[in-house]
């Protein structure tokens, strides 16, 4: 028997074995025209074989790329985009930097750290006092995905206070959104995603039916029928 564990790695797994056939015959061809001709089919192929990938930009480039990786650079051609350089392909990957955004309260997340502080920034009046109580209201209703129990206003005013080192005080005629309130609103949104499924052969109270002459019948008139 013939196992894929015995064969030889293929270059470019996606492709699979076949067509990495027809690239190493597209190398051993003499005539350079004949290569060109080979070449421009085995593209054909390998566009064929991801179809939905077409609308990606340079997605043919990436084909005769692809190409010549497959044949290890190899493959003389007229190719129409320059192949990859060897160098470029050994190359490891750059190290992609870690955010090391510092946050001091997690349950409130960075977002909200970042609208308090431009809060902070703008001037007194209407807007600002709206955009307060919007932030204080998001706070407790973030707090509560924490502590489902409850949470005291008062500690929001002084998580508010804090995290814009003491520059927003909340009112005290504010009136924040009631703890009940917003776990009862959770609740409904949780519900309303729940589906619940009804077998469509029991919808007429609860009795099967079963199909006779034509029409449905209940197990129910039919037993009333045997009496």
């Amino acid at each position: 028997m013939d196992y894929n564990s015995n064969r030889k790695k293929l270059i470019l797994p996606e492709y699979g074995r076949i067509v990495q056939k027809m690239v190493n015959h597209a190398v051993s061809l003499e005539d350079r025209e004949e290569r060109n001709r080979a070449s421009r089919q085995i593209i054909e192929i390998m566009g064929n074989m991801y179809p939905y990938l077409r609308d990606i930009p340079d997605f043919r480039h990436k084909l005769w790329d692809h190409i010549a990786i497959m044949s290890n650079f190899k493959l003389d051609i007229d190719a129409p985009y320059d192949p990859p350089k060897i160098e470029e392909l050994n190359q490891p990957p750059a190290k992609v930097p870690y955010c090391n955004n510092k946050i001091k309260y997690r349950h409130y997340g960075k977002t909200l750290e970042l609208m308090i502080n431009q809060a902070t920034k703008m001037e007194e009046g209407k807007e600002k006092e709206v955009l307060v109580n919007l932030l204080a209201n998001q706070m407790k209703k973030t707090y509560l995905l924490w502590n489902k129990d409850s949470v005291d206003d008062d500690k929001i005013a002084q998580d508010l206070n804090e995290l814009s080192n003491a520059e927003i005080n909340l009112d005290e005629n504010i009136q924040l959104t009631e703890t009940h309130n917003i776990l009862n609103k959770k609740n409904k949104v949780q519900g309303k995603g729940q589906q619940h499924y009804r077998n469509p052969r029991t919808q007429s109270g609860g009795q099967k039916k079963r199909f006779t002459g034509g029409r449905f019948q209940s197990n129910q008139n039919d037993n009333r029928g045997r009496n």
